[in-house]
């Protein structure tokens, strides 16, 4: 696959096809299907490839550095494949590495101490991050990849709508994978929620240390209507 993903990471994700590929590789294309089913499956081939490059740790002590340092890892890998992160957010299944990178994620909450519940909210919550790139409502990766409009004329464009106007003039950023998801956004965003979870599951584990507390006693059997009858001397 890593033929795929050169030709990916020269000509853009849309140049994957099996001729391109085979024209790339010096083969007959016939010679392809025998290991892949059609373009789709080529691609989503490629793109597990590409997670497969993320490089794996032990994971630190602690369950938050442990974190950052896997979505970090992540989003260099992203940032060598700018391509990756839109195909990855449209594939309708799961490869190998992205399975074993969701396992990964998964241990980490498990040894932080979160519960199988809070872990799975944690997973939605987190989003793409730990793959390394933010998925937001508003794609603007091409943008980020030509010459920002000037600032009079962005103010130009958004004149009926003065919030969003001064937003788009102050916020400029330069981002591989997007104007909305440079580094400083990315690193922002992720911190502010792995903040929030560790809140939670200090949380949970108090509420939960408090139910123990609270749980009475059982009552001896001595002291039970029929019991012996027999009190200590």
């Amino acid at each position: 696959m890593r033929a795929a993903v050169a030709l990916a990471d020269r000509e853009g994700v849309d140049a994957v096809r099996m001729r391109r590929l085979a024209q790339a590789l010096g083969v007959d294309a016939m010679g392809l299907y025998r290991r892949v089913r059609d373009k789709d499956d080529l691609v989503d081939a490629a793109t597990d490839a590409v997670i497969a490059e993320i490089e794996v740790c032990e994971p630190a002590d602690d369950w938050q550095t442990a974190m950052r340092e896997l979505a970090m890892a992540a989003r260099r890998v992203m940032q060598h494949h700018p391509w990756a992160p839109r195909v990855i957010t449209d594939r309708k299944h799961l490869g190998p590495a992205a399975l074993r990178h969701i396992d990964r994620v998964l241990l980490i909450l498990e040894r932080g101490g979160f519960t199988l519940e809070m872990a799975h909210h944690a997973l939605h919550v987190l989003g793409s991050r730990p793959l390394g790139f933010t998925q937001d409502p508003f794609d603007d990766s091409e943008q980020a990849r030509s010459e920002p409009p000037p600032p009079e004329e962005v103010a130009r464009a958004f004149a009926a709508f003065p919030n969003v106007a001064k937003l788009a003039v102050a916020a400029r950023h330069d981002g591989v994978l997007g104007g909305c998801d440079d580094d400083v956004e990315f690193a922002f965003g992720l911190d502010l929620i792995l903040e929030g979870l560790e809140h939670r599951r200090k949380s949970a584990l108090a509420a939960r240390s408090l139910t123990v507390t609270r749980r009475p006693a059982r009552a001896s059997r001595r002291g039970r209507p029929g019991g012996s009858g027999v009190s200590p001397a």
